[in-house]
């Protein structure tokens, strides 16, 4: 039987297990590999900057986390010197009724660590029916064009600090999920080459005009966001892509999961550094007694 894409969530509840716990570019090509830079072999300090975008009355507030100076480990600080390289950036997007700073400790800190510019927007006022029609997909777009747009912002600290010849990554979890899967298909913006939908549904076909490396996450005793959907929108991708599941886990309790942030950094790497090491390191990082891993990479 056909699993149905749209209204597996009842509006206003996806997403709420994080709370425990294009449009532009069409027609663009991924990025070469030459143009990916190499990917880090030590880890960074984080810090942190706040945006106040728009995209017309829509509000975009955005968390950037960074690579930046300093000793590695402890908390993000805010407005930390930048680290001296050129980072690509991996766009992450919340869960109904959670915010960035929720998901920082397992998936945005590992990845500012690891080398990587992660903008995270936080929508005060979510509404599902705003994943469905295209706004939050179309919301951060608009963060990703303002991303690139501060590598060349006279005196912003991130100017000349983002690899925007990488193209970009997306990734989130239930609400950020779809809106992620939509960034793929209904909604496509060709400049992604690498994305994570974690715990979504399927939000369409696949359009051809977006070339990504997809990771699903997800837990097969989801109430939420039924994992066939899921299943359903890794089969229509073609390759490189896979799935990680987390067996006997809800909708959100794999989030905390060490081989979830593991698998989710070294697909980063791979996606926007062209990080062939870790590529390869990806079936052990995922491997356990409880979860299973599919690609065809």
């Amino acid at each position: 039987m056909t699993v149905p894409r749209r209204r597996f969530l009842a509006l206003g509840a996806a997403g709420a297990a994080g709370v425990g716990l294009s449009l532009l570019g069409a027609g663009q090509t991924p990025a070469a590999a030459g143009t990916r830079g190499t990917a880090p072999t030590t880890r960074f300090a984080i810090g942190v900057r706040q945006y106040n975008w728009t995209r017309g009355s829509r509000k975009l507030t955005t968390y950037v986390y960074y690579p930046a100076k300093g000793a590695p480990g402890g908390t993000p600080v805010t407005n930390a010197p930048v680290a001296d390289g050129v980072f690509p950036a991996c766009e992450y997007t919340h869960g109904y009724g959670a915010n960035p700073q929720g998901a920082a400790q397992s998936f945005i800190r590992p990845m500012a660590a690891a080398g990587f510019i992660v903008p995270a927007p936080y929508f005060a006022n979510p509404n599902i029916g705003d994943a469905y029609n295209g706004n939050l997909p179309k919301d951060v777009s608009e963060i990703l064009t303002k991303i690139a747009a501060l590598n060349t912002a006279t005196g912003d600290p991130l100017a000349g600090h983002v690899n925007t010849a990488a193209g970009f990554g997306v990734s989130g979890h239930s609400m950020g999920g779809m809106t992620t899967h939509g960034l793929l298909t209904a909604w496509p913006d060709a400049r992604i080459t690498a994305a994570i939908p974690m715990s979504t549904v399927d939000m369409g076909n696949p359009g051809g005009t977006v070339h990504a490396k997809v990771l699903f996450l997800h837990g097969d005793k989801d109430p939420t966001c039924p994992i066939s959907s899921a299943r359903q929108a890794y089969r229509e991708l073609s390759s490189p892509k896979a799935f990680l599941t987390f067996r006997g886990a809800n909708h959100g309790g794999y989030l905390t999961d060490a081989r979830a942030a593991t698998t989710f950094v070294d697909w980063m790497r791979w996606g926007l550094y062209g990080d062939i090491a870790a590529r390869d390191r990806l079936r052990g990082d995922a491997s356990s007694g409880t979860t299973t891993w599919e690609a065809a990479l």
